[in-house]
């Protein structure tokens, strides 16, 4: 399967933890930046839930127009890199996108209604629409390596976008900022979250591990598939 290369770039507390309110207060802050330019995956993936806070106008839609009800996709720009949204049934309101820099494409499932994407197109949003309930991640990077071009990109999204990719081997790095904090809250959004419990473990190989002053280290492992 043709796919863009995939790192998984995150920041968390010593005890894994991802909560962005929590992490920017931590010592490492400014190295989780200055890494994520370092990594050179311009192109970059986010959820809806972190989407809406600091991505798009923060509003919802709804609709009541009949689903799409196959696979397709919409390419109304062409960039050398992407802000792409996962939003499994086009939810998410956003503003007009036509002559953007790196313009946003939104990745939902078949549910999404045409309406929706229909709203897209009027705004210059490109968009791929794949997996009858659920977004398929597979053939979504299939899509962005043949028909956007897209050959690496960043996961800078939720424990659950990272966990789905995780559990679908199509996550090749990750590249960890580890500030020198400890969160233990309960009920806490953690780097990889909501793997079925049956499944094993992911064998990581060490790539690379940086230290700084601060205390924050930044980790770097592929992915042994």
């Amino acid at each position: 399967m043709n796919k863009p290369y995939i790192i998984c770039h995150m920041m968390t507390s010593i005890d894994g933890r991802i909560d962005c309110g929590m992490t920017a207060q931590l010592r490492g802050n400014n190295e989780y930046y200055s890494a994520l330019s370092a990594i050179n995956a311009p192109t970059r993936i986010s959820g809806r839930v972190t989407a809406q806070t600091e991505l798009s106008n923060g509003h919802l839609v709804t609709t009541n127009s009949a689903p799409l009800g196959k696979e397709a996709f919409g390419k109304n720009a062409s960039a050398k890199a992407y802000e792409i949204v996962m939003d499994t049934k086009g939810r998410t309101s956003w503003g007009n996108d036509t002559g953007a820099a790196k313009p946003h494409l939104i990745i939902t499932s078949e549910q999404v209604s045409t309406a929706y994407l229909k709203n897209l197109d009027a705004k210059g949003i490109s968009w791929i629409a794949t997996g009858k309930d659920h977004i398929d991640l597979a053939r979504a990077m299939s899509i962005l390596a043949d028909q956007f071009n897209v050959d690496r990109l960043a996961i800078v999204g939720g424990g659950k976008i990272n966990g789905g990719f995780l559990d679908a081997g199509l996550i090749d790095e990750l590249s960890i900022v580890i500030g020198p904090g400890a969160d233990g809250r309960i009920n806490q959004p953690s780097l990889f979250d909501g793997r079925p419990v049956n499944r094993r473990p992911i064998s990581l190989k060490l790539k690379n591990i940086q230290s700084y002053d601060d205390g924050a280290i930044w980790v770097r492992y592929t992915v042994e598939n």
